[in-house]
């Protein structure tokens, strides 16, 4: 337990760049010490001692605002960034060098007494806001988008934002930790543009066929008058 906490100070310094020294973690950091809080309701948990895990990790909900089950299972090199409004249910799973935000809820969506929340796998980061709601997993090294709401499977290296969630990139692996979430793609913007392409399509095309209705329209008089004069003509002679 103590050696996953050193390797949880090694993770703050490596993913936060406003971190300035040692004691700054210990005393101002609540994701640093939200994990401070699972790893002993963790082992409360796992040996036996349920009502003092449960009561551990309520007092770690009181002093930080983040909310991790003990029964939860998480991996090494795990970070929650600010932190505030973070839920972790108990029966997720976590991998490792995984990154949250915010706002995130690792929640369920049954009430039945099993596998009820989802499981991340390596190295996946999520925005702040996002909600991923049931037993299924997300793969390896997605990012899923700030205030997504995420229902159904991720495949390993997929980027999901939306709500609900969609697969917007896939196939791409993450060099390093690249938490540039403000660059996600946004499919409901770029629906939106090609509608309006379209409409400005169709604009030009309508405005098209007017200018040849006209055009027609003037050669048809031009025809009519031609033909009343060879008719006039016709009866004078």
């Amino acid at each position: 337990m103590f050696y996953q906490l050193k390797e949880d100070l090694k993770v703050v310094f490596e993913r936060d760049p406003a971190v300035r020294g040692v004691f700054e973690v210990l005393f101002c950091y609540p994701g640093f010490h939200a994990m401070i809080f699972y790893r002993l309701s963790h082992w409360l948990w796992n040996s036996k001692m349920k009502f003092l895990g449960r009561f551990v990790s309520h007092l770690g909900r009181f002093m930080t605002g983040i909310e991790i089950h003990p029964g939860a299972t998480i991996g090494r090199g795990f970070f929650i960034d600010h932190g505030m409004g973070v839920v972790i249910g108990e029966t997720a799973e976590i991998g490792e060098n995984c990154t949250l935000y915010h706002g995130v809820t690792l929640g369920g969506t049954s009430w039945a007494k099993e596998k009820r929340h989802p499981t991340l796998g390596n190295n996946v980061v999520v925005g702040s806001g996002a909600k991923i709601l049931g037993p299924f997993k997300v793969g390896d090294d997605s990012k899923i988008g700030s205030n997504s709401v995420v229902v159904k499977e991720v495949p390993a290296m997929a980027t999901v934002v939306g709500i609900p969630g969609r697969v917007v990139l896939s196939g791409e692996k993450r060099v390093g930790f690249n938490f540039e979430l403000d660059k996600l793609p946004d499919p409901v913007a770029t629906a939106v543009s090609c509608v309006f392409d379209q409409i400005r399509r169709l604009e030009d095309r309508v405005e098209e066929l007017q200018n040849n209705q006209e055009k027609l329209k003037t050669e048809l008089a031009r025809y009519e008058k031609q033909d009343q004069n060879e008719q006039v003509s016709e009866d004078v002679i």
